[in-house]
């Protein structure tokens, strides 16, 4: 196949389906990481067109979702300061702080500015070398290569008014704490495909050896998912916990090299906080020693910015896979996407926002 429109022909859906169901003799329960792979499976009707008993269980694979509060608030106290330039991807602005969101920060003064690469705040440095010029990097191991790449080139050309705030996360760690969890019912993951296509593969054998579980790197589209699950199914009907790649057009064992090589350049692993989960031990990334003069929080001292999360949102739960989002008693009411609880509402990516999308009537209609 080559064209996009082919990754969703019906008839090539419904031949997979039919081999899912003809594979099943009993109820499964495995875990999409990827927040675009839920709003895949929600949108398209996925999760309803499977076998009985074979349940979809979304994971905290949205990006903006598992930024930790704390941090939203740390660019809220940066953002507001004079003199600075703050940049960030459109999707990170109305994520709520403790108090307000990044719009209400630009609204009351603050120069907040969307960007489509850090790229971009980096040439604003260049342009307003009278001005503190922070980019707000956050995500996967997926967006990670081009915000350590504007570091490096930040080092390379002497922008010494650019900086990062940093808040990346990784992806295998949040797989073993998952499969720690007390109350974990995940008996197989699909993993991200865009993930897998920077880092590889190398990771995931030890995680499914250790756990006993199937791990397939899926994509995006309708036949990448059903794909992943058609091969999931037949690893756990046969007793096999097995790392398959069902995305080989844009996958290799390998990964990207070059992006890789540039991780370790600028970044080193650390512990991390994800929102509504709580610290997992070595599961991001912060800038190295070799590049820490371009830390946001150091240089402009929030490192001190501690915040709780809110009782009102079960966006934690949802991001654990342990309720669905129209579980939650807010969702709809007290929590829609144009007044968010959490950041699982108002993520392009977040599955609160996938189901009020998609199944928030039919949801309605069954109550």
């Amino acid at each position: 196949m080559k064209y996009l429109d082919e990754f969703s022909d019906p008839d090539l859906a419904r031949r997979l389906l039919d081999q899912i169901h003809a594979a099943t003799t009993r109820p499964w329960a495995m875990m999409e990481v990827c927040g675009g792979q839920t709003h895949s499976i929600i949108r398209h009707g996925i999760d309803q067109l499977l076998p009985e008993g074979v349940e979809m269980i979304h994971g905290p694979g949205c990006p903006v979702c598992v930024t930790p509060l704390e941090v939203i608030d740390k660019a809220l106290a940066i953002a507001a300061r004079p003199g600075v330039i703050f940049c960030s991807f459109g999707d990170m602005l109305r994520v709520p702080g403790s108090g307000q969101d990044l719009f209400g920060v630009k609204s009351a003064g603050g120069d907040v500015r969307v960007v489509y690469s850090p790229l971009d705040a980096l040439k604003l440095a260049r342009e307003h070398p009278d001005r503190e010029v922070v980019f707000f990097g956050i995500g996967f191991e997926t967006t990670a290569p081009a915000n350590a790449m504007t570091v490096y080139q930040a080092r390379r050309l002497g922008t010494g008014n650019f900086s990062l705030l940093v808040s990346h996360v990784l992806v295998p760690p949040a797989i073993a704490a998952i499969m720690e969890s007390p109350r974990c019912r995940v008996q197989a993951f699909l993993a991200a495909g865009h993930v897998c296509s920077v880092m590889g593969t190398a990771e995931y054998p030890p995680l499914a050896s250790r756990y006993r579980v199937p791990i397939v790197v899926t994509g995006f589209e309708p036949l990448d998912i059903l794909e992943g699950i058609r091969r999931t199914v037949l690893q756990l009907e046969a007793g096999r916990y097995e790392v398959e790649n069902a995305y080989p057009r844009a996958v290799r064992d390998e990964g990207n090299v070059p992006a890789r090589e540039m991780l370790l350049d600028v970044f080193e692993v650390t512990d991390r906080t994800w929102r509504g989960i709580g610290e997992i031990p070595r599961s991001g990334w912060r800038l190295s020693d070799r590049y820490a003069e371009f830390d946001a929080e150091r240089r402009f001292a929030v490192t001190g910015i501690h915040t709780g999360e809110s009782p009102l949102c079960r966006s934690g739960e949802v991001l654990r896979g342990l309720i669905k989002p129209h579980e939650c008693a807010a969702f709809g009411k007290r929590c829609t996407p144009r007044n968010p609880l959490g950041a699982t509402m108002v993520s392009a990516e977040g599955a609160c926002a996938a189901y009020h999308a998609y199944r928030r009537l039919e949801l309605a209609d069954a109550r």
